[in-house]
């Protein structure tokens, strides 16, 4: 190896550590969901290293709605790959996620072992109404983010009342997409149709339940996840829930979990994992989720510039968000008639939302503490 090589790979080397200490420090602490992430990224990246500009951040912002996936999560992706390559790509991605999935890992095995004893069953009756509240403000800053026109609003209200009708969520989604590009395609007819569509659907497979059948699940869900990790929810209410793979109580749960942990809430798949397949569903379905997001941000960073001027793809992505809001209500409403069975819920319920909406803050994790803790004590009553 010539000497102008080996400054090269020490360089390189010492760009991944510099990358693995500082996401692995980010996975650790990010709590707040991605929007208190990205702001995070941008003090330690742009403000204090100076790695890329305040622009080129923007920038990346901006690409990440253009693929399905976590954002905050993808972000990471992105800087690795500026930073060193496809191999930072990898360490900037799995370093952010892994202290998530070991927390959520951890739980999903005490939930497990202890979480239908009589001793823990009154903290986690308070954590459910408090879920929901935690939902619907997800749903509400999207959907004040998505509501761009009254085309997007009229796609939004049929998506809703088709999904309280019985369609199947995914379907809902992609086809609200697929409407609003055709919306665009009869505006622009005179304009040449030159656009990317993303993956869509994998076929599902009939499987018993075991490692491969959680594992496609999952990669099917990260191949078409848009809009927000809470519509992750939503998703796996139609895969699992719909099909008596899940009980919605379980869903609950681990939404619940989901709030406990620093890092990108699709950690959650890995306690639904856990439920269903023991350590090797969580393995699977963890890998599953996030896989997607590593193929996408590779191939799709070199082209970035491209897409975000095209058009078409924008009024897809516009129609799938203004979507994803609606399903996510849905979802909401479903999860409310199972959860708010008694005057006790409801108050928590009632308090947990003006909560969320007071105090817009307050990080959601004090919330579901909290709301436990009410739980407990109204149980007592």
């Amino acid at each position: 190896m010539n000497p102008d090589q080996a400054v090269v790979n020490m360089s390189t080397k010492n760009k991944l550590i510099e990358i693995a200490k500082l996401f692995s420090k980010l996975g650790s602490i990010s709590f707040g969901g991605p929007a208190a992430h990205i702001a995070m990224m941008e003090d330690e990246i742009v403000s204090k290293r100076k790695w890329i500009s305040k622009q080129h951040f923007l920038d990346l912002i901006g690409a990440t709605n253009l693929i399905p996936g976590p954002n905050s999560t993808e972000m990471t992706m992105h800087f690795g790959y500026e930073r060193a390559g496809w191999k930072g790509l990898f360490v900037a991605g799995i370093c952010f996620i892994l202290p998530a999935v070991a927390i959520t890992g951890i739980f999903a095995w005490l939930y497990v072992e202890y979480g239908h004893l009589p001793n823990v069953k009154p903290f986690i009756y308070g954590i459910k109404p408090a879920v929901i509240s935690i939902i619907i403000m997800a749903a509400y800053k999207l959907g004040k983010k998505a509501l761009k026109s009254f085309e997007l609003g009229f796609l939004g209200a049929v998506t809703l009342i088709a999904c309280l009708l019985g369609l199947n969520e995914i379907a809902a989604l992609f086809l609200c997409g697929f409407l609003g590009l055709f919306l665009f395609m009869i505006k622009h007819r005179k304009d040449s149709l030159n656009s990317y569509l993303p993956l869509t659907f994998l076929t599902s497979v009939p499987l018993k339940v075991g490692s491969l059948k959680v594992f496609l699940i999952f990669l099917k869900v990260g191949a078409i996840l848009y809009g927000s990790g809470y519509v992750l929810f939503a998703f796996l209410d139609a895969e699992l829930v719909s099909n008596n793979l899940l009980t919605r109580q379980e869903l609950i749960d681990a939404v619940a979990f989901g709030q406990f942990t620093p890092g990108p809430v699709l950690s959650t798949a890995t306690f639904i994992g856990w439920q269903l397949h023991g350590f090797w569903g969580a393995l699977v379905a963890t890998i599953g989720i996030f896989l997607p997001s590593f193929i996408f941000v590779g191939i799709l960073n070199p082209l970035v510039p491209k897409m975000r001027k095209n058009k078409a793809i924008a009024s897809f992505l516009d129609a799938v968000n203004i979507a994803a809001v609606a399903v996510i209500l849905v979802v909401c409403f479903e999860m409310g008639k199972e959860t708010l069975s008694d005057w006790r819920m409801s108050i928590i319920a009632i308090a947990s939302l003006i909560a969320v909406f007071v105090f817009k803050k307050l990080n959601s994790a004090y919330i579901v503490v909290l709301s436990a803790i009410a739980g407990y004590l109204l149980s007592l009553v």
